[in-house]
């Protein structure tokens, strides 16, 4: 059982090491920006416009999760935060996600997953070194008819609204625990430089690429639809 989990464990970091150049980054910034886009065009699924343009910041999250009692969940992703003044959103700072489980499971699934921040409390969580991801429900998030996967959990429990699209089949009960934290490494990589989530996303630091530009441009698209 030991091996397992140490195996399963190992599979994750070395899902997460393959973000460590900036070709790579770029590639995840394009994977996250053509899933949203897939995201979009589903009617039943959709971020609604409205809502998009009220959210203050964005996350997008690509999990995967896969087992069979003991059950590895991780993924990676990014976030950007909407200007007040100018309505431009900022580049992105990337993101690692990992959970782990116990309980009675079996299957494999892959997910990506919006999650709007809808307050200043919720951009600002993005600073933290660590913020808590959990809970599984099934619901709306708003308008939409994708599943509600969990909550960003921090003092001042900022607003978010939640969507999702999932493929593959994951089934039983469990008892989780997992985070949502800054990939330095992708960071690093991304940037050439060690920047902190809060110069990214609030202290104008960072020169985004033509791959951050066309996200921030879809997502102003799809905020005027």
């Amino acid at each position: 059982m030991r091996l397992l989990i140490t195996g399963i464990l190992l599979l994750g970091l070395a899902g997460s090491a393959g973000a460590n150049d900036k070709a790579n980054a770029d590639k995840r910034i394009r994977t996250l920006t053509t899933k949203f886009l897939e995201l979009q065009a589903k009617p039943d699924k959709r971020v609604p416009a409205e809502n998009l343009r009220k959210a203050l910041g964005v996350i997008l999250l690509d999990r995967t999760k896969a087992g069979l009692i003991f059950a590895y969940q991780g993924g990676g992703g990014l976030a950007m935060v909407k200007d007040a003044k100018s309505g431009r959103w900022s580049p992105p700072t990337f993101l690692s996600f990992n959970e782990g489980s116990f309980g009675v499971q079996i299957g494999g699934q892959q997910s990506f997953v919006v999650i709007l921040l809808m307050n200043t409390n919720a951009t600002h969580s993005l600073t933290e070194p660590i913020f808590a991801f959990g809970g599984e429900a099934g619901g709306t998030a708003g308008n939409s008819s994708g599943n509600a996967e969990g909550t960003i959990s921090s003092d001042d429990s900022p607003a978010t609204m939640l969507y999702t699209d999932a493929s593959g089949f994951y089934g039983g009960a469990a008892m989780k625990s997992g985070s949502l934290a800054p990939d330095t490494d992708a960071n690093v990589a991304y940037y050439g430089e060690s920047l902190e989530p809060k110069d990214i996303l609030f202290g104008k630091k960072g020169k985004p690429t033509e791959a951050a530009t066309t996200l921030a441009e879809k997502l102003t698209q799809a905020a005027k639809k």
